[in-house]
C-alpha cells in the first residue's frame, strides 16, 4: 500500500515541470490572445503589402533553471501541410526578459546579443509577417516563449525551422503563448 507522501512524488514525477509552470507569463503591445494583429504585422511581399514588423514581446515569471529562452512565430493553418514558420530566435540570454518591436529584423540591431535568427519559411532569416492567401480564411498565429534548460542550442547557420523547432521543444521547460488572428479577404 502506497503511503500518501509516495503518491504525492509519484504524481509528480509523473509530470513534465511545464505542467507547474503556471506563472510563466507571455504579452505584447502588440498583439492579443484571440484578436486580429494589425497591418504593421503583415508582410510585405507574395501580394502582402503590410510593415513585416515583429511584435513587441515581454514575458515574466521565468521558471527556475530558465538558462536561455527562444521565440517562434507559427502558423499551423498554411496550406502547406506543415503550417508556415514566421520567426524563431533562439539563444536569447536568460537576464532578457523582452524584445522590442523590429526584433525579427535582421536590417536593424533590435535582437538580444548573442542571440541568432533562423530562416523562416519565406526563405529569409528573422521574422516574416502574416499573409494568408486571399479568401483562405482566418490564420491562427501562435507566438511562443520558450525557457530552455541549455545556455545555448548548437545549431548550423543554415538550419531549417523544423530542425530548431526539435531542439527548442527538446530542451524547454516551460512555455507561453499569445495567439493572434490574421486574414486577408
Amino acid at each position: 500500500m502506497f503511503k500518501p507522501l509516495t503518491l504525492i512524488t509519484l504524481f509528480t514525477l509523473s509530470f513534465p515541470s511545464a505542467v507547474f509552470a503556471d506563472s510563466f507569463r507571455l504579452s505584447s503591445q502588440d498583439i492579443a490572445e484571440g484578436k486580429f494583429m494589425s497591418k504593421a504585422q503583415e508582410f510585405t511581399g507574395f501580394g502582402c503589402t503590410g510593415g513585416d514588423l515583429s511584435p513587441q514581446l515581454q514575458w515574466s515569471g521565468v521558471p527556475k533553471g530558465t538558462k536561455s529562452f527562444a521565440i517562434t512565430g507559427y502558423d499551423p493553418d498554411a496550406p502547406t501541410g506543415s503550417g508556415w514558420w514566421h520567426w524563431q530566435l533562439v539563444n536569447i540570454p536568460n537576464t532578457v526578459t523582452e524584445v522590442a518591436a523590429g526584433a525579427g529584423s535582421t536590417k536593424k540591431d533590435l535582437a538580444p546579443a548573442g542571440s541568432m535568427q533562423i530562416q523562416n519559411d519565406y526563405g529569409s532569416r528573422g521574422f516574416g509577417g502574416a499573409c494568408p492567401p486571399a479568401g483562405h480564411g482566418v490564420h491562427h498565429y501562435r507566438f511562443t516563449i520558450h525557457a530552455l534548460s541549455v545556455e545555448r542550442l548548437e545549431l548550423p547557420l543554415d538550419a531549417s525551422g523544423a530542425l530548431a523547432g526539435y531542439m527548442i521543444n527538446a530542451n524547454t521547460i516551460a512555455t507561453s503563448t499569445i495567439e493572434s488572428l490574421y486574414k486577408r479577404d
